[in-house]
């Protein structure tokens, strides 16, 4: 990883802070969909950013160039994502469109173009259709933004035999998409220290935020202490290494990128009003997010070693039932459970996974 790329990732710390805003104006199931539509777009120029870096030398004069070009496109990305679906469409769908155009031009005349194809598709088609759906009333436009982030997740699919060939750094890779769940639990942390800085801090204030940072201590335990080897150790085994990196790092972790976001939103609701209940589509937002965050990893942990994550799929489990219970305790306490199932899953994955690992080998 280079200085070029963390200077790159700041922009994202932004837009991921967009996306939590946006989810933040509008906690029904409707405007968590939006988000996730417009936040796909964002997440998908920062996978084309990583992915040309791994498989291209960037720290040049033209590599350097297109990363700001593309890092600005971010920026402003960032800036428009609260108001894609008001008054900021146009310049939404135009700067995505204009990323995908970099990241197109980038990759003119340098070796390793197996990832051409995919680029190809934004600059000439997904792009287009984020402007186009930028044109239209709000209904219309959601249908259209939906059709162009599905064709752009379909990509790497439909073109896995051409990216089968690209030699992926997996050290790299793997780095790079466990620096951005840092980033999105980043927003955590800054979404809960915004709202208990909006009140006076008294001892229920501070109780709730310990909590959420707790919940924090707790997400980031569940991914970096054995999820992050893991992943590293499939990528570096794997014959078609693109058989791990898209549906473990390219999708998998847009779903984990997803979920924290919706835990964040909830979390700063709950240290700003500590001692009332969430309301149920915060709840949702907490838990759902968590049984999504925790699901994820079952899904990549049976797509690399077909075996079952059990103590992250009760735990998932249980998630959708405190959603029930949420609505009729105070805010605090929601939190502090959840505090309380991260630190047991991760007190029981700390005895048994060493275990397994010993039978394994």
């Amino acid at each position: 990883m280079t200085w070029l790329e963390l200077f790159f990732d700041l922009v994202f710390v932004f837009a991921v802070t967009s996306a939590s805003e946006l989810v933040h104006h509008d906690h029904s199931w409707l405007g968590a969909l939006r988000a996730l539509i417009v936040f796909i777009p964002v997440f998908w120029v920062w996978v084309g950013g990583t992915m040309h870096a791994n498989l291209h030398e960037v720290d040049t004069v033209r590599g350097r160039l297109g990363m700001f070009a593309v890092a600005f496109c971010g920026l402003v990305l960032g800036l428009s994502l609260p108001m894609t679906f008001e008054n900021a469409a146009l310049w939404f769908g135009g700067t995505y469109w204009a990323a995908r155009i970099v990241l197109l031009l980038a990759i003119q005349g340098l070796p390793h173009r197996a990832a051409f194809t995919t680029f190809t598709v934004g600059a000439f088609l997904t792009g287009p259709l984020f402007v186009v759906g930028a044109l239209l009333p709000a209904g219309p436009r959601t249908a259209v933004w939906a059709g162009a982030a599905l064709i752009d997740l379909s990509v790497p699919f439909l073109a896995r035999k051409r990216l089968s060939s690209a030699p992926f750094n997996a050290s790299h890779v793997a780095e790079r998409f466990g620096l951005f769940v840092i980033i999105a639990l980043g927003e955590t942390v800054i979404e809960t220290g915004s709202a208990a800085g909006e009140h006076d801090l008294d001892a229920l204030r501070l109780g709730a935020l310990a909590a959420a940072f707790a919940v924090c201590c707790g997400l980031w335990w569940v991914y970096f202490a054995f999820s992050a080897p893991a992943i590293h150790e499939a990528i570096e085994s794997a014959t078609a290494r693109i058989e791990i990196i898209r549906p473990v790092l390219s999708y998998g972790h847009l779903v984990l990128i997803a979920g924290i976001i919706g835990i964040a939103v909830a979390m700063g609701a709950a240290v700003r009003e500590p001692a009332e209940a969430l309301h149920l589509d915060e709840a949702a937002l907490l838990f759902t997010g968590t049984c999504i965050y925790l699901g994820a990893f079952a899904f990549t942990r049976w797509h690399m070693f077909h075996t079952l994550a059990t103590p992250r799929l009760v735990a998932a489990a249980v998630c959708l039932g405190l959603i029930a219970v949420a609505p009729s305790i105070p805010a605090i306490a929601s939190v502090a459970l959840l505090a309380a199932l991260l630190i047991i899953l991760n007190l029981v994955e700390h005895h048994v996974v060493p275990q397994t690992l010993h039978r394994t080998a």
